[in-house]
């Protein structure tokens, strides 16, 4: 548990500045979005009035425009975390009916929103599809952003005198269709560090250093509100791929390799496919292609336990951080062990800080003999 709670609000065009006094002592609530797959998103709430500088100066003066830069950062026992690295979309005002009611919410979208403004058409000749993903991510360097792109599993390096690699689209459509293609994600990660960010292309990161566990019906060791499991029995599919026997022209269906060759498993006992459906649009692809694509389509299925929960960040003592691994205790044999977090919402007021969270794995009982607080 820690007591300790501080927010920084930085806010510019390209470069990030401390926002003005009279800007933070108008802020009245923090909301920001984090979740795998997905764009991060925020809100921030304002008390305004028709004489108050926000009105009268800060936003006159285009401080608080679309596209402008914002960094919400929450300091929690000393530490510091990034939550959020944006770019402002909208905002709205709504009167009061009687002083100090007034509100001002400006919302945004994380910096891959900078990658979805524009139509390209470039070639890519010769590079597979991580140097490609590291070339369109280092144009967006003036925002902080540094690109890490991991090499498929399947690795086909295009031959530029037989196919040439084209992009026809946004920059962040280009990056999660060859995503797409090998089983891959797309985001950018605030932190860690304010104004620098990281444009993540490759899979899922399931290793690595637990998150502190988050504990259960266990008396005064409990560090949540509340946690619920669900499991679906049919979200997990086996994909086969049609191949043809070229003497006999007989076509059997192979099963596509277990997904733990892009993430290991979480649990001791993954489920089973209750499902089997071909892999879908292998017309013109070779057999890595097609067994990438496999491989994407069955990542997506696997994860058929899901858990939902909300925590007091200054009683769990920590922030809780989506896209990494955490540790659940108190919840019985099937569903103790370690996890995937999925998404977080931080919900930040003055003398409060929440947030809902959602969790998944492969199936029930842990692969690991005990979770460390």
């Amino acid at each position: 548990m820690t007591r300790s709670m501080q927010l920084m609000l930085l806010i510019g065009a390209v470069l990030p500045l401390p926002a003005p006094p009279v800007l933070l002592d108008a802020l009245r609530s923090v909301q920001v979005t984090s979740s795998s797959g997905a764009a991060s998103g925020f809100q921030l709430t304002f008390a305004v009035g028709k004489r108050s500088p926000v009105t009268r100066v800060l936003l006159p003066l285009g401080a608080l425009d679309p596209k402008r830069r914002v960094v919400v950062v929450a300091v929690v026992a000393g530490l510091p975390h990034v939550l959020m690295d944006g770019v402002i979309t909208r905002q709205e005002l709504s009167p009061g009916t009687s002083p100090g009611t007034s509100l001002l919410t400006v919302t945004g979208e994380d910096l891959s929103l900078l990658m979805d403004l524009r139509h390209t058409e470039r070639c890519y000749p010769g590079l597979p599809h991580h140097l490609r993903a590291i070339a369109v991510c280092a144009r967006y360097a003036e925002y902080g952003i540094v690109p890490a792109a991991v090499p498929p599993v399947i690795s086909q390096l295009p031959n530029p005198a037989v196919e040439v690699p084209i992009q026809s689209g946004t920059d962040l459509a280009y990056l999660k269709s060859m995503a797409a293609e090998v089983g891959y994600v797309f985001f950018v990660e605030p932190g860690p560090a304010p104004g620098v960010s990281i444009a993540y292309w490759g899979p899922e990161v399931r290793a690595g250093i637990l998150q502190p566990a988050l504990t259960v019906d266990s008396g005064a060791a409990t560090n949540v509100e509340s946690l619920t499991f669900g499991y679906d029995g049919l979200r997990r599919t086996q994909y086969t791929i049609p191949l043809t026997e070229p003497n006999t022209k007989v076509t059997f269906r192979v099963p596509v390799p277990d997904v733990s060759l892009l993430r290991p498993p979480l649990a001791l006992r993954p489920a089973i496919a209750m499902r089997e459906e071909p892999v879908p649009d292998l017309t013109g692809r070779s057999v890595p292609e097609a067994l990438l694509l496999g491989l994407s389509r069955t990542s997506v299925s696997t994860d058929v336990v899901t858990g939902n929960g909300r925590l007091d960040v200054l009683r769990y003592g920590h922030v809780l951080s989506a896209r990494h691994l955490v540790g659940v205790r108190g919840a019985g044999l099937a569903y103790d062990g370690v996890y995937y977090v999925r998404s977080v919402t931080h919900d930040i007021r003055r003398g409060e800080y929440k947030q809902s969270f959602t969790l998944s794995r492969d199936g029930l009982v842990s692969n690991t003999p005990v979770v460390i607080p």
